[in-house]
């Protein structure tokens, strides 16, 4: 190649150049909200596709004792009104340590007879309570009534369609809004075990979602960690205060404080 072939490419490297620096830019500024972890919402969770879709699923305010599906949306200013009304009645502490804590002392894992809770003592475990609770197109495995092996769900974490089989079963998990290590650290730790039965079973407290979000959640409260979706924030914050209201359960000032700017006008 000659230089003046190399002069003449020079000037077209250079446009190319910017027009990609061009695009970084947006990608890279939409990328993160302040220090708020979200997991990964840029692709389809596994078996899932592209898609806002509530499907049936109730506002949190229409659904007080999560036996409704889902999780929609709050989007009238009525209804943020209401939401922050509900979230200001939450009282505060610090978060306390962790010591002592394991999942064995909220019961074995989705027990159907933790007390004082809707759907228990129904001879189906908590985990196929909640799948058919959310799910559409639920297939159940041949002679059971429980034991479900297929369904349609509409995530509202990530805002995806999920297609869901048993034989890739962690792809949905059960999420604790408020998780138990994180009320065990508020004041659980002093409860008793079928009060804390009852929070690791309540439908209040339970939602399926994407299996990758639940596991970037982890003990996360609201300060450290959203759903992806934001339509569905506002909503996240009212069934998060809505349990910490039933079982009498303080959370930490920052928690509360972005529950209720999530909700603003």
């Amino acid at each position: 190649m000659t230089r003046r072939d190399r002069i003449r490419r020079e000037p077209g490297r250079r446009l190319l150049a910017a027009a990609a620096l061009a695009l970084a830019v947006p990608l890279a500024a939409s990328g993160c909200e302040g220090n708020l972890t979200i997991g990964d919402p840029s692709g389809a969770p596994s078996g899932g596709t592209s898609g806002q879709d509530d499907g049936d699923a109730a506002s949190p305010l229409d659904n007080p004792d999560g036996t409704k599906p889902g999780l929609a949306a709050i989007t009238s200013g009525g209804d943020r009104a209401e939401a922050r009304k509900l979230i200001e009645k939450v009282g505060t502490k610090g978060r306390g340590p962790k010591t002592g804590y394991d999942r064995d002392e909220f019961g074995y894992a989705w027990m159907d007879s933790a007390p004082d809770v809707p759907l228990a003592r129904n001879g189906c475990d908590t985990r196929n309570d909640l799948l058919k609770r959310d799910g559409e197109d639920v297939r159940y495995r041949s002679g059971s009534d429980c034991v479900i092996i297929s369904l349609t769900l509409h995530d509202p974490y990530s805002g995806k369609t999920i297609e869901w089989k048993k034989a890739k079963a962690t792809a949905v998990q059960i999420d604790h809004v408020i998780p138990l290590s994180y009320g065990w650290q508020m004041g659980a730790a002093r409860w008793s075990k079928d009060k804390r039965e009852s929070l690791a079973n309540d439908p209040l407290n339970l939602i399926p979602v994407d299996g990758p979000l639940n596991n970037a959640k982890r003990d996360s409260g609201p300060a450290s960690w959203l759903p992806p979706n934001k339509r569905i924030r506002c909503s996240y914050s009212v069934r998060f205060a809505q349990v910490a209201l039933k079982y009498d359960l303080p959370i930490t000032s920052p928690d509360k404080k972005i529950m209720l700017d999530l909700c603003g006008a």
